[in-house]
């Protein structure tokens, strides 16, 4: 399957959003990391918990930040290899890994699929 030019045009809009997008969030996340510390977030005056459980709380939230920083940074460098695959070859742009066809729709929805499932 071959893109028309205005599919293409459409995949690169898409593209462009979700770069926006992931951008986006992860400059929110260096923000977060960058601000106020855990427990200045949460309003302690000390350092030292009160309890084990702000302890754990705390470490729950650095870790679920890092896990969705990487997983920003994977998708945004996903996206750039689609945008560069879409320049480079765009008549290859739509076929998948193991040589199959990827529905327009699924393009639409995940332009950096590839895979066709």
């Amino acid at each position: 399957m071959t893109l028309s030019a205005e599919q293409r045009t459409q995949i690169e809009q898409r593209l462009r959003e979700e770069r926006a997008r992931t951008l986006e969030s992860l400059r929110g996340l260096e923000m977060d990391r960058s601000g106020a510390t855990a427990q200045e977030e949460a309003g302690d005056l000390t350092k030292v918990p009160f309890h084990p459980a702000d302890l754990g709380t705390d470490t729950m939230d650095a870790e679920l930040d890092a896990s969705n920083a990487t997983r920003a940074s994977r998708e945004l460098a996903d996206i750039d290899d689609a945008l560069d695959r879409l320049y480079r070859t765009p008549e290859k742009f739509g076929v998948a890994d193991d040589g199959r066809e990827i529905p327009f729709e699924r393009l639409v929805l995940i332009p950096w699929a590839r895979t066709a499932d």
